[in-house]
């Protein structure tokens, strides 16, 4: 049997490697799962743990108020050591981006423990936008013997940067794993409909609205915030719901700015089941959320992306996505064209997602399986990156 030790610290990550946690119990007979949260989310992190009934062997608890990188990064080294010392996994899992993940890939590392990296390979060519994200998964690929790439032109990006085709695997993405199984057990519970915020909602077609990035912080989210105050003034048939992220960089402007107007709901993060139900009524979505980029193409849905530069072109090439950037008016026009322009709206649902087909976590999974298994007939010292 093979102990995989899977970490995660927030709400999107553990989203999507919530799929692959099913899948690996699922194999309890061979593989061995010992769950690690790194905890900078809090109640976001837990929403998402009940949800999908995701039981973790350790709880670093790193949270603390105002938390900075310094605090989440070295935390997160450090309890992850901690935790690898104690377990000897076979191999550590790792998703996306964030500086827990840096961190525990590092920590393994360090440990010569084979690292596997889900969601590989997505790059924007801007170190500082997402900050510090794009560095942040730029290293694990580097370190990671496992790189699994949601799409052929995240692994192409992974080959220019000649990292070993053999740790190369495209899989398709796992949030459209969970996002499927979610959609299929609102219908099946018949909750498409439910309206997930509150019986207050006025009637009308909604925008459903995320930002939370650190370069957005500050002058980006109150542009934004000022471009939804125009948008319900400019028309009465529409209201927006405004997801605010706890950080308290995001949630001050976003309540100065919207929390008094009778079209505008700011509302805490609901779980992930009333999310999904928000998107699936929503007319469109303006976001500068990763997973929301990858998601929406799968529920016909268009995004408008408030930022600059995005890591996941796809949704842009196919069509199903526009970048606006944090400009007031770019927002205002661009969501004016999709509210007044039908054929433009259509022409931005696609039908099938460049981020896979829903079976993204069982490719993953096996590949994990194929290679613990060539590697347990070795001997000797492992040597990081040597493949069999």
């Amino acid at each position: 049997m093979f102990t995989v030790s899977l970490v995660f610290g927030t709400r999107p990550e553990a989203i999507k490697l919530a799929p692959v946690y099913k899948e690996m119990r699922q194999r309890g007979d061979r593989i061995r799962l010992v769950c690690c949260a790194t905890g900078q989310h809090r109640g976001l992190l837990d929403q998402v743990l009940e949800v999908f009934d995701i039981r973790t062997d350790y709880d670093l608890n790193i949270i603390k108020e105002d938390q900075g990188l310094f605090h989440i990064t070295v935390s997160a080294l450090q309890g992850t050591r901690d935790m690898l010392l104690q377990e000897k996994p076979d191999i550590l899992m790792v998703q996306g981006d964030t500086s827990s993940a840096f961190a525990a890939a590092l920590a393994a590392f360090y440990l010569k423990i084979p690292i596997a990296h889900v969601e590989a390979g997505l790059r924007s060519y801007d170190r500082f936008r997402p900050f510090p994200e794009e560095i942040n998964r730029t290293f694990i690929s580097h370190m990671a013997d496992l790189n699994f790439c949601p799409t052929r032109e995240a692994a192409e990006n992974l080959r220019l940067e000649q990292i070993s085709p053999d740790s190369i695997h495209v899989t398709g993405n796992t949030v459209i794993d969970a996002l499927l199984q979610t959609v299929a057990l609102l219908r099946e519970r018949s909750e498409m409909s439910e309206e997930p915020s509150g019986p207050d909602l006025p009637p009308g077609r909604m925008i459903l609205v995320t930002g939370h990035r650190r370069e957005n912080f500050g002058p980006g989210l109150a542009n934004l915030s000022h471009a939804l105050v125009d948008l319900v003034e400019k028309f009465q048939d529409i209201f927006v719901v405004y997801s605010v992220h706890p950080n308290p960089n995001v949630r001050k402007p976003v309540e100065d700015i919207l929390g008094s107007h009778d079209r505008i709901r700011v509302i805490e993060p609901p779980d992930y089941f009333k999310f999904v139900a928000l998107m699936c009524d929503s007319y469109f979505i303006i976001t500068d959320s990763g997973g929301i980029q990858e998601e929406a193409p799968s529920l016909k849905k268009p995004v408008l992306v408030v930022r600059n530069v995005t890591e996941r072109p796809e949704a842009i090439e196919a069509g199903a996505a526009i970048l606006v950037g944090t400009d007031r008016q770019r927002i205002v026009a661009e969501a004016s064209r999709l509210l007044e322009d039908t054929a433009h709206y259509s022409s931005m649902i696609i039908e099938e997602s460049p981020f896979g087909d829903g079976h993204a976590s069982e490719r993953i999974v096996d590949v994990v399986e194929t290679f613990l298994r060539k590697r347990a007939g070795k001997t000797g010292e492992y040597i990081v990156g040597q493949k069999s």
